[in-house]
């Protein structure tokens, strides 16, 4: 619940929108119930059951005063027109009061909008910033269908919830305060029967809802797990075909809907049972009122307090069920609240995640890297399992350095440190003896570009995606970089050019177009560090020719840290360092390690056979 109630406070933000949905709903009810008032002096004329007031009192303050007041002006008011005329004006007044009931009710409806769709669209964006700036260490854990549910599927459950909450905290409350004060002043025994009862009838319904909100929550959870798969089955279309796995695919995700039904039904069941069960108790409390009622008028005093005028009685069972969809409301929202209540949770989850470090925390913002890069006994785990076991490694300015290593020896790993991707659990990184943690992280990444296997392109305009994270870039300085990195010619010829929109990853391009159109993203950043995490690894041969003179051109005057899984593409590096289970097993040029035959040897004789 205290999740929720932060939901709340983004109201603030349009508190003159709530406070005018208040006045204008109040005013709502005001005419709505002023309508269903005259209706008891109407039936008064009709059965010719008005009781005459020719005089009356000073004022006191009182029900039985009031009552007397608005009888001794409904009688000048029939002396004044006669009966018919009488009649007419008032039904014209019930027309005209149901009218602005109606246009009033609209307003508060139509001012609830900008409020409920501009809560959600800051909750998104505050869920979208957070995920922004959230350690990479946070998506191994998460998967992406379960953060596409919360930002959708929640948010959505929330803004009903809001509008339920929004419901029970204004328009029933004010409706069934006024509706009460009206029926004290028709009768006030048969008024206390009905706040007896019906706090009894509150107790059994919400007895039911107890556990919604646990219901829910697995609701949630088991929708984020089906997004999940499909998520899944989309990206691996072209694996489950291959493999004929359509059936094995679709049983699986079959058996997640299955239980999703379960669940659901499981919620609705309770939740559907609080209408019937309201709707039955409030006409129980109806009936008594009627027999209860009833017997009050056959008393026959008219005079008396404690008996009832017909037209009077009718008019109190009217009013009296317009309460009745209030309360109906009250206890149906209790229901959707809890969904809210569960959403505003998982959200929170999200929102309330702390980051390790500060973006803003650190004070050195100009990085001046003269010498070297200096990983000194760095280790780093993935839980309980440790990757990279105390790397001492040096990286002079301007060199070009490779790691090398069998699959899961922690090269990945070991540069995604740098740009602090990952925080690492002991030890340091240092640019000239000053701790890379001593950095504003956005000047440290400013200094670092990043090329890798399968290319991270987005479904955008090739200008755009070759300028991402640079200001005030121009055509030149896209089309120049385009050029170096191997990339013009292609892109002139297709339709628009660099205005080409280049689909969902990238899908309208080859995957050395893609990895040339990196290239260039990485030379108009103009880092002076460049990491390749084997950048041509996914190619084919003249793809990679390409790609390779793009590279070729990117790393001059760079320090450049390349991860490469084909050895034959690093003998010209100034330094090879070779990972074997998370520790550096060896270091040299590729001339010193064929010598030394060891490890690199065994692996570069490996590839050759």
């Amino acid at each position: 619940m205290s999740d929720f109630i932060k939901i709340l406070k983004f109201v603030k933000n349009y508190k003159l929108l709530f406070f005018l949905n208040i006045i204008l709903s109040s005013v709502s009810i005001f005419f709505g119930l002023f309508s269903f008032t005259l209706i008891i002096p109407v039936l008064g004329i009709l059965f010719g059951t008005h009781n005459r007031v020719v005089d009356i009192s000073e004022f006191e303050f009182s029900v039985v005063w009031l009552k007397t007041f608005f009888s001794f002006k409904l009688t000048k008011f029939i002396d004044l027109y006669g009966n018919e005329t009488s009649l007419g004006i008032i039904c014209l007044v019930i027309i005209l009061a149901f009218f602005l009931k109606n246009l009033t009710r609209y307003l508060s409806l139509y001012s609830m909008i900008p409020i409920r769709t501009g809560i959600i669209k800051d909750i998104r964006k505050l869920i979208h910033d957070k995920v922004i700036i959230l350690p990479v260490s946070f998506f191994s854990n998460k998967r992406k269908g379960d953060l596409l549910s919360r930002m959708t599927n929640d948010v959505n459950d929330i803004e009903f919830s809001l509008v339920r909450l929004f419901n029970i905290l204004i328009f029933s409350p004010i409706n069934i305060i006024l509706s009460l004060i009206l029926l004290i002043i028709i009768n006030l025994n048969l008024t206390l029967i009905v706040l007896l009862l019906f706090p009894v009838a509150g107790l059994v319904i919400g007895n039911i809802g107890r556990n919604l909100k646990k219901k829910s929550k697995k609701g949630q959870i088991q929708i984020s797990k089906i997004m999940s798969a499909f998520e899944e089955n989309i990206f691996g279309l072209r694996i489950i075909k291959i493999f004929n796995a359509e059936k094995i695919i679709n049983d699986r995700f079959n058996e997640q809907l299955i239980l999703n039904k379960k669940i659901t039904s499981s919620i609705y069941k309770r939740r559907d049972l609080a209408s019937p069960m309201s709707e039955f108790l409030s006409t129980i409390v109806m009936v008594f009122i009627v027999w209860y009622g009833g017997n009050l008028i056959f008393t026959g005093n008219i005079n008396d307090q404690q008996t009832l005028s017909p037209q009077s009685f009718i008019g109190f069972l009217i009013i009296f069920s317009q309460i009745l969809s209030p309360i109906k409301s009250l206890t149906q929202g209790y229901y959707d609240i809890q969904k809210g209540f569960t959403a505003a949770e998982r959200i929170f989850e999200v929102l309330n995640f702390k980051i390790d470090y500060n973006l803003n925390q650190q004070k050195i913002s100009k990085i001046l890297f003269k010498k070297e890069i200096i990983f000194d006994n760095v280790t780093f785990s993935y839980g309980e399992k440790k990757i990279l076991d105390n790397i001492c490694l040096n990286i002079k300015k301007g060199s070009k350095v490779a790691i090398v290593g069998e699959s899961g020896s922690g090269k990945s790993s070991l540069i995604n440190l740098l740009p602090r991707l990952y925080e690492l659990h002991s030890g340091s990184i240092c640019f000239d003896n000053i701790n890379i943690n001593h950095f504003k992280v956005k000047n440290l990444r400013d200094e670092i570009s990043l090329v890798t296997q399968d290319p991270i392109l987005f479904n955008d305009t090739i200008f755009n995606n070759i300028s991402l994270g640079g200001q005030n870039i121009n055509y030149r300085q896209v089309e120049n970089a385009a050029k170096i990195a191997n990339a013009h010619d292609f892109i002139m010829k297709k339709e628009g050019k660099y205005q080409y929109v280049i689909g969902e990853s990238g899908n309208k391009l080859s995957g050395g177009e893609k990895q040339r159109i990196s290239i260039a993203r990485a030379i108009i950043k103009n880092p002076s560090i460049l990491i390749l995490d084997e950048a041509t690894s996914a190619l084919d041969l003249n793809s990679e020719e390409l790609v390779q003179k793009a590279i070729n051109n990117l790393m001059i005057n760079r320090t450049s840290i390349i991860i490469a899984h084909r050895l034959s593409s690093i003998i010209n590096a100034d330094k090879i360092c070779v990972l074997k289970n998370g520790k550096i097993v060896e270091e040299g040029s590729h001339k010193f390690l064929m010598e030394n035959k060891s490890y690199y040897y065994n692996l570069n004789s490996k590839q050759k056979l």
